[in-house]
């Protein structure tokens, strides 16, 4: 999923210059990645607030995610029609969902737990294009952003993954939220229709995988013989619940 730069060749030119002409051809690209660095300092500056109000640190990292996912909308769809076929097209890319994440949650009193999943797709999908202006810069630039770098993509399944896990977990959360008073009745709600989104997602079947992995870990703990059978009546009733809500999928690409 992470946005690659262009492959360089030994012959072409490095150093400060061959990155200001870089940057200055690749704007939308560097912009999509000064915007995920933003996010990810957002967030670190709500976890540790040395620099400024925790709170406002909460909604400028959603707002930085906003403002990415509206810049990749534009990367990929880049004329904009106001027909039917086009809403469609606008809902099966992910960073439309996540335009729609942002949106929901910057009505709801900051939760910690929703930055998780814009914060990890932020080093994610930076990681690989920091590699490209490091390159620009010359192949022994920064040794020590190359090391954390590869270690970001050795574990970018594993991110996937728990962004995924994160996502679910939202979906019961968004409701106790309503019982803090720190959300409203819709929240749950317009959730829901975000994670049906994520679950029919062409290119990331990272939420769906997470679904069937939860649906067996489940159906597994409610087999067992020492169950009591109210907790296995409970445990299968999530289930079957779940599946009826469940959309159809999409083909994946």
């Amino acid at each position: 999923m992470a946005d690659n730069g262009e492959a360089r060749t030994p012959d072409q030119p490095r150093g400060w210059e061959a990155l200001k002409q870089h940057v200055i051809d690749h704007k939308v690209e560097v912009a999509l990645w000064a915007t995920r660095i933003f996010t990810i300092l957002f967030t670190l500056g709500y976890f540790i607030p040395i620099f400024g109000n925790p709170y406002n640190a909460y909604y400028k990292a959603l707002m930085s995610n906003a403002a990415t996912s509206a810049l990749r909308l534009h990367q990929r769809i880049p004329r904009v029609t106001f027909t039917r076929e086009f809403l469609a097209l606008l809902l099966l890319e992910d960073s439309c969902h996540y335009l729609f994440f942002s949106l929901i949650f910057l009505y709801v009193s900051p939760v910690t737990l929703v930055l998780l999943p814009v914060f990890l797709f932020g080093v994610l999908h930076s990681a690989s294009y920091s590699l490209t202006l490091l390159d620009t810069l010359g192949q022994n630039s920064w040794w020590g952003a190359r090391l954390l770098i590869s270690l970001v993509e050795f574990q970018s399944r594993n991110i996937l993954r728990l962004v995924a896990f994160t996502e679910i977990f939202l979906m019961p959360f968004t409701i106790v939220l309503i019982f803090l008073g720190r959300a409203g009745l819709l929240t749950p709600f317009i959730y829901y229709h975000f994670l049906t989104l994520r679950y029919s997602s062409r290119r990331n079947p990272y939420t769906r995988n997470m679904f069937y992995e939860l649906r067996l870990l489940t159906e597994g703990a409610a087999a067992k013989p020492n169950m009591p059978g109210f907790l296995r009546s409970i445990l299968l009733g999530v289930v079957k619940f779940t599946s009826r809500l469940a959309p159809p999928q999409q083909p994946q690409q």
